[in-house]
C-alpha cells in the first residue's frame, strides 16, 4: 500500500517537473518570434473607434489593419462570424489574424453573458468599442467594471470570471501559445452544445489565418 502511494507521489512529481520544463521550453520559443502586431497598437486602434456603431467601428479597424499590415489579415470574402461556447457563455468571434503566437479577433455578444475565462498560454486584450466588460480576478472578492475604450488584459496562466452586458462588442489580440487556447474555446462546443458545423468554422477560420501567414511569409505581402 505504502509502495503504491509512493508511485503515485512519483509520478506526481514527474509530472510537475515535466509540465515546469515544457513550460519554460515555450517561454524561450516565444523569445524568438518576430511579432506581427503589438499589444497596444491594437489597443490604440481600437480605442479610435470605441462609441461608434461596433459595425461601423469594424469596418474601419480592418481597413486600418490591412494598411498597416499587408499580407497578414484574412480577405472579406474570408471574414465569418462564428459563435463561441465557452467556460458556460456564449458569443461570437470573426478572426482576423492568426498564426502559431498571435491572433487578433473582433468578439462580442448581442445579448449578454457570463463565465468562466479560462487559463492560457498566452496574453490576451481585449479593447471594448461598445457595452460592458465586467472581471472578477481570482483571489479577490470585487469585480471591476470596463467601458468603451478600456483594455481589459489577461495575463498568462491568470483566471478570472467575466461577464458582458448586451450589445458588448470588442477587438482581442492574443500572444502565446495560440493552439493550446483552443482546448478552453472548443470544449464546450464539443462536449455541451455538440454543435459540430460550428467546430468546423473555427478551425476552418484557424486554419485560413495559417494559411495566409504561411503564404505571405513564402511569397511577400500580395499572394
Amino acid at each position: 500500500m505504502q509502495w503504491a502511494v509512493g508511485r503515485r507521489w512519483v509520478w506526481a512529481a514527474l509530472l510537475l517537473a515535466a509540465s515546469a520544463v515544457l513550460a519554460q521550453v515555450v517561454w524561450l520559443w516565444l523569445g524568438t518570434q518576430s511579432f506581427v502586431f503589438q499589444h497596444e497598437e491594437i489597443a490604440q486602434l481600437a480605442r479610435q473607434y470605441a462609441g461608434l456603431d461596433h459595425e461601423l467601428a469594424f469596418s474601419r479597424l480592418i481597413v486600418e489593419l490591412r494598411r498597416l499590415h499587408p499580407g497578414h489579415v484574412l480577405p472579406d470574402e474570408e471574414l465569418q462570424w462564428v459563435f463561441v461556447n465557452a467556460g458556460g457563455w456564449m458569443g461570437a468571434m470573426c478572426l482576423l489574424h492568426a498564426s502559431l503566437s498571435e491572433y487578433v479577433l473582433l468578439f462580442g455578444t448581442a445579448l449578454g453573458s457570463r463565465g468562466h475565462s479560462g487559463r492560457y498560454w498566452a496574453e490576451i486584450s481585449d479593447t471594448i468599442i461598445s457595452g460592458t466588460f465586467h472581471q472578477w480576478r481570482e483571489g479577490t472578492t470585487k469585480s471591476e467594471v470596463f467601458y468603451p475604450g478600456e483594455t481589459v488584459v489577461h495575463g498568462p496562466g491568470e483566471a478570472t470570471a467575466v461577464e458582458w452586458g448586451p450589445n458588448t462588442w470588442m477587438v482581442e489580440y492574443g500572444r502565446g501559445v495560440i493552439p493550446s487556447t483552443l482546448a478552453f474555446a472548443l470544449a464546450d462546443t464539443i462536449f455541451s452544445t455538440q454543435d459540430f458545423l460550428t467546430l468546423f468554422y473555427t478551425l476552418r477560420a484557424y486554419a485560413r489565418g495559417l494559411r495566409l501567414e504561411f503564404t505571405t511569409y513564402l511569397f511577400g505581402q500580395d499572394p
